[in-house]
């Protein structure tokens, strides 16, 4: 089960807190034998690929008064502990921790932090 979303522009959707959105890589159709496989086999398979669209700001850090030292600037800017991916990497995540959604008839999957194995990050890799 999957939501839909009809915005036209993805630069609209703010992830909150460690949230990643993935765009699924397309899943091989046939094996190395030259098997065709039906469409919902890859599906169910447990860990899944994709690349990284959009990262949220990361974790949230309590911010601290200090009243003994006036002359620091207070601000009540939230402040974040980045993630580690970025936009382009191409993720390996597990796909129960996933929440599916639909954008401009396209899927895309809402992935924790701590879902995400490993990352492959290639600078070349969109060039």
């Amino acid at each position: 089960m999957g939501i839909l979303l009809d915005e036209k522009d993805l630069d609209k959707l703010i992830l909150i807190g460690d949230r990643i959105l993935i765009k699924p890589k397309v899943p091989q159709s046939k094996t190395r034998s030259g098997l065709f496989l039906p469409p919902g086999v890859n599906e169910n398979e447990k860990v899944q690929i994709g690349y990284v669209v959009k990262v949220g700001p990361g974790y949230p850090i309590p911010s601290v008064n200090d009243s003994d030292e006036p002359w620091k600037n207070v601000s009540d800017e939230p402040r974040y502990v980045p993630l580690q991916p970025k936009e382009g990497d191409q993720a390996v995540y597990l796909q129960n921790s996933a929440i599916e959604i639909e954008f401009n008839r396209e899927k895309y999957s809402v992935v924790p932090h701590s879902a995400i194995l490993l990352l492959l990050r290639d600078d070349g890799l969109f060039k």
